[in-house]
C-alpha cells in the first residue's frame, strides 16, 4: 500500500489547473456509469445496434452485481484519501469502498461488450474513454492503482459474462411476425420476449 500511495503522491506532482478541470470532467462522465448507460440506450433505440445495446446493458448489470455489491463490500478497502488525509481533493469524498474501481469496471465492461458485440469502430473510441476515466481516478486520488487494475479485470469479466448471457438467450434475427413464425416452436418460446421488444420498438419508430 505504501508503494501505491507513493505512486499516487507522484501523480499529484503532475497537477495543473487545466488538467484538474479536464480530469474532473472526464471522471464525471463515469459517475454512476452515466456515459455508458446513455450509450446503451442510444444503441437500443437504433435497430442496427439493438443487439449491442442489449449486450451492454447485460454487461453493466453483471458489473453492478459483481463489483459494486459483492467485491466492494467483501474486500472493504479504505480509500487512499482516508489514509493520506492531508491530500487536497478535487471531488467530493465517496461513501463506498475502494476496491475495485467502479468507474473503471463499468467502463471496461462496456468496452468488452462493444468489442464482443462486433462494434468495430465504437469499441475503440470507448476504449480510449475508458482509459482516460481509469487514469482520472488515480489523478483525483480516489483509488489505488490496484483498484483500477482490479476494475479493468472485473470489468472485462463482466463484459464477457454479459455477452455470454445474451448469447444464451439466443438473440433472434427477426423483424416481423412472419419471420418469427418460421422459427421452430422450441426456439419461439425462448424468443418471445425479443419478439415483444421488436414489436414495441417497431411501433415507436413508426410513430
Amino acid at each position: 500500500m505504501n508503494i501505491e500511495l507513493s505512486i499516487l503522491d507522484w501523480i499529484q506532482t503532475l497537477h495543473t489547473p487545466f488538467l484538474d478541470k479536464i480530469m474532473v470532467f472526464i471522471t464525471r462522465l463515469g459517475d454512476a456509469g452515466i456515459i455508458w448507460i446513455v450509450l446503451s440506450i442510444v444503441l437500443l433505440l437504433l435497430p442496427k445496434t439493438r443487439k449491442s445495446g442489449v449486450v451492454m446493458v447485460a454487461a453493466l448489470v453483471v458489473d453492478v452485481l459483481l463489483c459494486n455489491i459483492v467485491l466492494k463490500n467483501l474486500v472493504a478497502r479504505t480509500r487512499p484519501y482516508d489514509v493520506n488525509t492531508g491530500v487536497h481533493l478535487l471531488v467530493a469524498k465517496l461513501h463506498d469502498y475502494s476496491f475495485p474501481s467502479g468507474h473503471t469496471a463499468a467502463s471496461f465492461a462496456s468496452v468488452t461488450a462493444l468489442y464482443l458485440a462486433g462494434e468495430k469502430k465504437l469499441w475503440k473510441f470507448a476504449l480510449v474513454l475508458a482509459c482516460l476515466i481509469a487514469i482520472s481516478r488515480l489523478y483525483l486520488y480516489v483509488h489505488y492503482p490496484t483498484d483500477v487494475l482490479g476494475g479493468i479485470l472485473f470489468g472485462v469479466i463482466s463484459g464477457y459474462l454479459g455477452y455470454r448471457k445474451v448469447l444464451k438467450w439466443r438473440w433472434p434475427k427477426i423483424a416481423d411476425r412472419e419471420s418469427y413464425a418460421e422459427i421452430p416452436e422450441s426456439d419461439q418460446r425462448s424468443n418471445r420476449w425479443w419478439l415483444l421488444q421488436e414489436c414495441i420498438f417497431g411501433e415507436i419508430m413508426r410513430k
